[in-house]
Order: structure tokens, then sequence, then C-alpha cells
């Protein structure tokens, strides 16, 4: 059976039963081991642990979470942590048997908690029919960021309680770099005019993003807010017709999908496709996306410079 066929039901049921007492402190501060179970979520935790927790992410960068397989090795780094953060809201629907068969004990912390998913807006295709009635993307809203910082700030203090104020303090710092990363992205989509804040992406993932900064989400070309699904010939023709009666101009492909059907959308409409999206995942260090900041910079540039009238 492959793992990404687990039920979301499994998956709370799992980690919850794996949440174990931690031992605060028992490890030294230099060595004491966290991990995320995406890149970015690795970022942001690193961002506010500092020194005294050193984080690395359970997905490499540039792997799609929604179709992500575990190996042994991933057994093995996970037992070493005393703390994993996940994004929760039913991204993570691979977690519960590497939960299962991971020694050790850890507290999970679910970055997304408290955060209600988005509804449907009109004209995009129902989130109750194709995903459960969950987005899990929140994090594309750098405001919705927020509180993934304070969740992540306060699993930090219980596992490290003699941390606490460093954690605060760090937190309170990138609180403020996420507001003003927040005050630029409306700048910059400022430069698109309001009726050219057109999205078709690969799959259900810039909702949080549009309903944040104005824009409308056309279509996608996958059904739904997972990658893992094969969208029909109907579906696809159905797009190809909005994409013609609304004047789209792009078609924005993340880098960890494949582009064939987004070329072929391209051929039939004569819309240019926009590959180099980072959205669940990060660059390496020598690429345009290395932070979480970075990503988000990265991609708001990749938007405004295709959408914004020269």
């Amino acid at each position: 059976m492959k793992l990404k066929t687990v039920s979301l039901a499994i998956v709370i049921l799992m980690v919850f039963s794996s949440c174990g007492t931690v031992t605060p402190g028992s490890v030294p501060g230099s060595s004491m081991q966290g991990i995320a179970t995406l890149s970015f979520l690795a970022d942001i935790a690193g961002a506010i642990s500092g020194e005294r927790i050193s984080f690395s992410s359970l997905i490499p960068p540039g792997t799609d979470p929604h179709v992500f397989e575990a190996v042994p090795s991933d057994i093995v780094n996970l037992s070493r942590s005393i703390i994993l953060v996940q994004n929760g809201a039913g991204l993570e629907a691979w977690l519960a048997p590497i939960l299962k068969n991971a020694s050790g004990q850890r507290l999970v912390v679910n970055a997304s908690a408290g955060l209600e998913s988005r509804n449907s807006s009109p004209g995009e295709a129902d989130l109750d029919n194709l995903s459960g009635g969950l987005d899990p993307h929140f994090w594309l809203d750098p405001n919705l960021v927020l509180t993934y910082v304070k969740n992540i700030r306060d699993g930090l203090i219980e596992v490290d309680p003699s941390g606490e104020s460093a954690y605060k303090t760090r937190a309170d710092e990138y609180i403020t770099e996420l507001e003003s990363l927040d005050g630029w992205i409306k700048s910059r989509v400022a430069e698109i005019p309001a009726e050219d804040r057109l999205l078709v992406t690969n799959h259900e993932t810039l909702g949080y993003f549009a309903d944040r900064y104005g824009f409308t989400v056309i279509g996608t070309i996958i059904p739904g807010t997972s990658s893992g699904v094969t969208p029909g010939a109907r579906e696809l023709a159905e797009l190809e017709d909005k994409i013609r009666a609304t004047g789209v101009e792009a078609i924005f492909v993340e880098i960890e999908s494949n582009n064939d059907l987004a070329e072929q959308i391209g051929r039939d409409t004569g819309v240019k496709v926009v590959t180099g999206l980072y959205t669940h995942s990060l660059s390496d260090a020598e690429g345009p996306a290395p932070t979480y900041l970075d990503m988000m910079k990265h991609n708001v540039n990749l938007i405004v410079d295709s959408l914004a009238r020269k």
C-alpha cells in the first residue's frame, strides 16, 4: 500500500498517539534536533529557534508533498527529533506510518492550528467535492503565517522552557518581517491592473494568496488542492474555454510539477506558460528561494512581471 493513501483520520489518530512526554532541555541546546515536514516550515522554525534547536526538512526540496512517499532514512531522522512541525489541514497524509515506526518521543506542532480553510470563490471548483473541504495552502498568504509563527514559538517553549525569552524575541522579529513582506506584496501587486489579476495554476494552490491580494483564480489544470489527480478531457476543454473567455495572460506552474498539460493548453489557447513557482518547497541555497521570505518574493515578482502591462 502506498503511504499517500493513508486517510486523514488515521493521520490525526497517529499524530496524537505519538506525542509522548518530551523532557525539556534533556539534551544540550546545541545538539537538540527538530524536524519539519516541509522545507519552508523548517526555515520558519529555524528562524524562531535560532541555534538552540537545529531544524531539518523531512521532505527534500523540490519534492511534491502531495505525493511524497517516505523511505527508512526519514524514520531515522524523525527518531532523533524532540519536536516535529507539520502544516496540517490534511497535507501530510503520509505521516502516520512514519510516526508509528519512529522511536523516541517528540512534540508534534500543527503549524496551521486555529486557521479555517477558505471556501471556494464564485467560479472556482467546489473544494467540498474535490478536496474534502480543505485547502491546506495557508502559507501562501504571509498574513496567515503569523499563526504559524505563534504555534511554532509555543511548541519550542514547551520542549525547551529555558529558551522562552529567546524564542519570543525571534518570533516577534519574524512577525515584523512578515508584516513588511505583506506590505511589499501589496505594493507590487498594485502594478497589475485589477482586471488583469487573473490566475490559472497547475492545481488549487494560490487561493489564499488570491483572496489576500485581489486576484481571481480562473481555473486549475488539475482539479483540487492535491496534485495527485489526473484531469479529464472535458475538464481541460472547459478550462481552455474559460481562458479564452476571460483573457487570461498566463498559466503558472510550480517547479515540482510536470509542464506537459500546461504547454498543451498554452498552445491551444495562445497563452504563455510561466514556470518556476516555488509553492511547496524552497530552492537550494544558490537558488532564487532559499528561505520562505525569498520564496514569496520570488513568486510575487514572477507573477507581477508576467501580468503587469509594460
